[in-house]
């Protein structure tokens, strides 16, 4: 299943399924929880096994959150972004310099790699040396690619009872990000018809 890192960052915030909201970057031990659950995504940009999550890392990431959140929330409109902070959202403009800029503090250069045995390719190299810059910086770029990318174009705020998920519609009839926001949505909506039934009012469609 294909996975994109700004997407696993934004579903940080996600349902705790007991009818409230659950935020993974809550703590330190959470983050350090979530960055090492990112290895692979990261892997050859950020040396995990070097970084010490602190504080003040922990309020970067979830201020870089914040904004790729609000971005989302643009992609997806007209339609509602996530209700879990669609009365909280940074302003896009806000949004889009703090992306930029922490995308920036990283300076990665093209290197051509050309093997005698096979074709020539680039690589970016980067000479930065503290871990919490790269890996900053990586989860930054991961989100401008995606957002410059075709997948924005079908990105979703799923619309079941109680979730807050963003996704990637990956078929034309998918509303929901997974099958059991799907098995809850359709049971809030006959819940409904029957309770229109019964009060004698119009069935919902």
């Amino acid at each position: 299943m294909e996975r994109w890192l700004a997407l696993e960052l934004a579903s940080t915030i996600r349902h705790d399924g007991d009818g409230g909201v659950a935020d993974d970057l809550a703590s330190v031990e959470g983050v350090t929880r979530w960055v090492e659950a990112q290895a692979e995504s990261l892997s050859g940009q950020v040396r995990i096994r070097e970084l010490s999550v602190d504080e003040a890392l922990r309020s970067e990431i979830v201020a870089l959150r914040q904004a790729v959140r609000a971005l989302f929330a643009r992609a997806v409109s007209p339609a509602p972004p996530s209700p879990a902070d669609a009365r909280r959202l940074m302003p896009v403009e806000e949004a889009l310099a703090y992306l930029n800029s922490v995308a920036a503090r990283e300076s990665v250069v093209p290197q051509l790699d050309w093997p005698s045995d096979g074709a020539p390719a680039v690589r970016l190299v980067s000479a930065e040396g503290d871990p919490t810059v790269r890996l900053l910086a990586a989860l930054a770029r991961a989100a401008v690619d995606f957002l410059s990318g075709p997948h924005r174009n079908r990105l979703r705020a799923c619309s079941a009872p109680r979730c807050v998920r963003y996704f990637v519609k990956s078929h034309g009839r998918q509303e929901w990000c997974k099958p059991s926001c799907g098995n809850r949505a359709r049971a809030a909506r006959h819940y409904q018809r029957q309770r229109h039934a019964t009060d004698g009012g119009p069935a919902a469609s």
